[in-house]
């Protein structure tokens, strides 16, 4: 359910582009050394945090293909930022993430989200294929992503490891 105002809602989250007032939220979410150890590394101080809530979230907060601010809908409470980015790809590909609080770990959340960013991506934007990376070892991602129906295309294998995903349109070009 796309809007001209950039939303999307599933039974229990919404999803929006971001704003200055979520800078705090955001900030605590960065400096969690668990929630930062599955996205890129150690916890971020708080100037680098709103630096790259600045240069990231907020400058590409309206377009079509972005990763939104995340809303718990029963709290209100801002719990992270999900959705469909640019990748390495090119047309009809974008990236699937899904990055949530520690406390919304194992509520399915992630799923949820999954699901609402594919459905935009294959229906609304008109994707044929999107693709997804979680660390080797990262089990409850994993989960999520075969749950979503992906499948294993590669493991890279370096300082860290990641297993890739894919999901094809079943009525797109590719195959």
């Amino acid at each position: 359910m796309m809007s001209g105002a950039m939303t999307l809602e599933t039974e229990r989250l919404l999803f929006r582009p971001h704003q200055p007032s979520d800078v705090d939220e955001y900030c605590k979410l960065a400096a969690d050394p668990d929630f930062r150890r599955h996205v890129g590394g150690g916890a971020l101080s708080r100037a680098d945090a709103e630096h790259k809530f600045r240069q990231i979230l907020l400058r590409v907060a309206n377009r079509e293909i972005c990763l939104m601010a995340t809303v718990f809908k029963p709290e209100t409470r801002y719990i992270g930022y999900c959705g469909l980015h640019q990748g390495w790809g090119g047309k009809g590909e974008a990236v699937l993430a899904f990055y949530i609080a520690k406390p919304y770990w194992g509520r399915g959340l992630a799923t949820e989200a999954g699901r609402a960013f594919i459905d935009h991506g294959f229906n609304q934007l008109g994707l044929d294929r999107i693709i997804a990376s979680t660390e080797v070892g990262h089990a409850a991602s994993i989960r999520v992503l075969e749950k979503l129906a992906f499948r294993q295309t590669a493991v890279e294998s370096g300082a860290r490891s990641f297993i890739n995903f894919e999901l094809v349109r079943e009525h797109g070009t590719m195959s």
